[in-house]
């Protein structure tokens, strides 16, 4: 069974890109607009992995990562921040922090490195 992503973007035609990427490489794809759209999936989508934005609206991404990764639930799942505004200050400074951090634009071939080495170090949603 293909391992679920759940993208949070706001640039439609970033999560189409993502997605396609995502897609070929075998992954199932998921999206939300905003924040708290994104939030709201968790639940229904149950993820491997997600992938957000830090500028969202609704709800920014270190808030996502914040209560998901508080989530006795879904503090398992692996999050990738995907901003321009990732820097080594911006790491340092989040009070949760993602499990990694790319800066936009993206590099495809790096991004599909992280997802993958985030998946095969076995944490995966509903995993203790």
């Amino acid at each position: 069974m293909a391992k679920k992503i759940l993208i949070i973007e706001d640039q439609k035609s970033l999560v189409q890109l993502l997605s396609a990427r995502l897609k070929s490489a075998g992954y199932q794809v998921f999206s939300a607009m905003d924040g708290t759209a994104g939030l709201d999936q968790v639940p229904k989508v149950k993820p491997d992995l997600v992938i957000t934005d830090l500028a969202l609206p609704g709800m920014n991404g270190n808030v996502i990562v914040r209560i998901l990764k508080t989530s006795a639930q879904f503090k398992t799942i692996p999050i990738v921040m995907l901003s321009a505004f990732v820097d080594e200050s911006m790491k340092s400074g989040v009070e949760v922090p993602a499990d990694a951090y790319l800066p936009k634009p993206y590099e495809p071939e790096k991004l599909l490195a992280k997802v993958s080495e985030l998946l095969n170090q076995g944490v995966a949603y509903g995993t203790q």
